[in-house]
């Protein structure tokens, strides 16, 4: 990153009071993929595609270039030996075009204060002229979880043990950063058009100085519901009723079940549940594994090459009561066009009750 490009920073919407992070130095990450055009001739038809599985050029996520990314932070290297060196299974490294810094003096400070009020339209109450642009350092840390030394593009690639051992590291990253978070988000982009710059399967971690409103919503519905029903777990009761009623059931076994969510704000969303409630992912040894291998293979019979997507682990915020973990599952079969933008609404053109039939069938 060049000493002139822009650091990141948190600013507040005036009208929404949703938080932005601005990170202008994102813009000059390389990318693999070709700018996504559009196709008429099947709109929303969501081909499949198929994963190259060979680098069509030097990757600096293969094993044997370890000197091409920042020094890694950790990595599961089961024959020992030193830091940026082979051997390793999986590997994270500092994003090396972050979102996220790890401290207000690195961010070269914000404008307007420590950090922006949780609403600057509260704030005026409290002061003469409220400073309705203020914004502040975004702090933290963000990270990138390599999947495997081998150059495989999708998740769906990776041998079963290949799978398990990546999502190990997945917990291992979260926990490293839990305690001194107030959230900590994982996500996976597969494919330019989910958001993904480099081909070769990883993770991203971000581990946030605030909670998001919508996992802020989610603990807190968590919490009224328990107080509602006498210490009832919400998302429990929501696997309990959708095993009686089996529509949107796609899987299940000894740990986690399959569903496509009630509400799927996207064609064939897909969300892992542990049959178990637990608050936090990184905690739960390997529950959920199995069930994602499923739902990649599901993906992957009932779209040629399986398609394009995002995936993001939900695990308790700080501060959480009541929460439990789950793993969602957006393919990317459609676009947001102006209504979704404008409300925050999501139209989904396939029920997910139809979206759980085709995929148990493409099962088997």
């Amino acid at each position: 990153m060049s000493e002139a490009s822009p650091q990141p920073e948190i600013r507040i919407d005036q009208l929404t009071g949703l938080r932005t992070i601005l990170a202008g130095a994102r813009a000059d990450r390389p990318i693999d993929f070709e700018p996504a055009t559009r196709d008429t001739s099947d709109e929303g038809g969501g081909a499949g595609r198929e994963a190259e599985e060979t680098p069509s050029n030097a990757c600096a996520f293969c094993e044997g270039s370890e000197s091409k990314t920042p020094p890694e932070v950790w990595a599961d290297r089961p024959g020992g030996g030193p830091a940026d060196s082979p051997g390793w299974r999986v590997r994270a490294v500092p994003n090396l075009y972050p979102a996220l810094v790890a401290d207000a003096e690195e961010a070269g400070g914000g404008v307007g204060g420590d950090a922006p009020p949780a609403d600057p339209l509260l704030a005026s109450a409290r002061a003469g002229e409220p400073d309705l642009f203020s914004s502040a350092p975004a702090q933290g840390a963000h990270e990138v979880v390599i999947s495997s030394p081998r150059h495989r593009t999708a998740l769906a690639q990776l041998a079963d043990d290949e799978l398990a051992i990546a999502v190990a590291g997945w917990r291992e990253r979260i926990a490293a950063h839990a305690e001194s978070s107030s959230c900590v988000q994982l996500i996976v982009n597969e494919g330019g058009g989910a958001g993904a710059s480099l081909e070769h399967s990883h993770a991203q971690l971000y581990a946030l100085a605030f909670v998001p409103v919508l996992i802020a919503r989610e603990r807190e519905r968590f919490t009224a519901y328990a107080q509602r029903t006498a210490g009832g777990e919400l998302l429990a009761d929501v696997a309990a009723e959708e095993v009686r009623r089996r529509e949107r059931l796609v899987a299940i076994d000894d740990e986690a079940m399959l569903v496509c969510p009630w509400a799927s704000g996207s064609p064939y969303q897909l969300r892992i549940i542990p049959r178990r409630a637990e608050a936090r992912f990184e905690l739960d040894g390997e529950v959920g594994v199995a069930a994602l291998r499923t739902a990649l293979r599901a993906l992957r019979a009932r779209f040629s090459g399986g398609p394009e997507l995002n995936l993001w682990v939900r695990t308790a915020p700080r501060d959480a009561d009541a929460f439990h973990w789950h793993i969602d599952i957006a393919p990317r079969l459609a676009f947001k066009a102006g209504f979704e933008l404008a409300t925050g609404v999501d139209i989904n053109v396939m029920p997910p009750e139809r979206a759980a039939e085709e995929l148990r069938e493409s099962l088997g």
